[in-house]
């Protein structure tokens, strides 16, 4: 098969998507400030802080809250050049497409001309108000991913009383993409051992709409087979842990921190 072709290039890069989820486990695993606390009082003060980020529209906020993500990254022992890699780049690339009109757009005061078309004051505060406030509630929501096990995360939501339906929907997903990675892997693996030279772009195209059909019937095939071995198990949509949650006073100390930051962002940034 040639190489970088479409398939190939594709499965890479969902190996690499499975990698950095194997990744993610082992920083839950470490010892560090977000970690130290009990997963309940991370679901809600990073959810604060996301909403905070939501409700302010003064940009000094916003930049003050995302330092305080930087700083919750460092203290957790969070990489802060995978999460700039891996996180801040391609959230700013994406969020920068969708704000890049906002500029000239806007009506307001001109700042400047470019190509013929005037930039607005108003449309630069807008833009920059969009990529601060999603580089932010991203942040704080991988910080969340990245210092808390999935399980945790899960039993949390239903312990705030979520519906026991989303709960199930969620764990199922998160635990069907590594499945589906592995599966789209092997695939590609038999397919290139029975490949001989190069195959023209066409071949390729007809390649993978085959490949996507063939693993759509294997997952249909293999969520039926999970769900009636999860039955026959006793498994209803309740997540169980072998360990409890249990409140300590470090953890009551850091709920109302994050309460508080986030009111404060939230009054200030009125």
């Amino acid at each position: 098969m040639k190489r970088g072709g479409f398939i190939e290039t594709t499965v890479l890069g969902f190996s690499r998507a499975l990698e950095r989820a194997l990744i993610s486990e082992e920083t839950a695993r470490r010892p560090g400030l977000l970690q130290s606390l009990d997963p309940r009082v991370r679901v809600i003060g990073l959810f604060a802080l996301v909403l905070a980020v939501t409700l302010s529209h003064r940009l000094w906020v916003i930049a003050a809250l995302f330092v305080v993500a930087v700083v919750l990254a460092a203290c957790s022992h969070v990489s802060i050049a995978a999460l700039a890699e891996r996180v801040w780049l391609v959230v700013l690339a994406f969020t920068g497409v969708m704000a890049l009109p906002a500029i000239f757009l806007t009506p307001g005061e001109p700042a400047t001309a470019f190509l013929g078309a005037h930039i607005t004051h108003q449309g630069l505060i807008t833009a920059a108000l969009l990529i601060a406030r999603v580089e932010t509630a991203v942040s704080f929501t991988t910080l969340l991913i990245l210092c808390t096990p999935w399980t945790h995360i899960m039993k949390a939501l239903r312990l705030f009383r979520v519906p026991q339906q989303a709960v199930l929907m969620l764990a199922m997903t998160h635990r069907y993409i590594y499945l589906l990675l592995e599966t789209a892997g092997q695939m590609l693996e038999s397919r290139r051992s029975r490949t001989v030279g190069a195959l023209k772009g066409h071949e390729q195209r007809r390649m993978a709409s085959r490949t996507a059909g063939v693993l759509l019937s294997k997952s249909m095939e293999l969520g039926n087979e999970v769900y009636l071995a999860m039955q026959s198990r006793g498994f209803r949509g309740e997540v169980r842990l072998l360990s409890e949650f249990q409140m300590q006073p470090w953890d009551y100390l850091g709920l109302a921190a994050f309460l508080a930051a986030g009111a404060a962002a939230v009054w200030l940034g009125r």
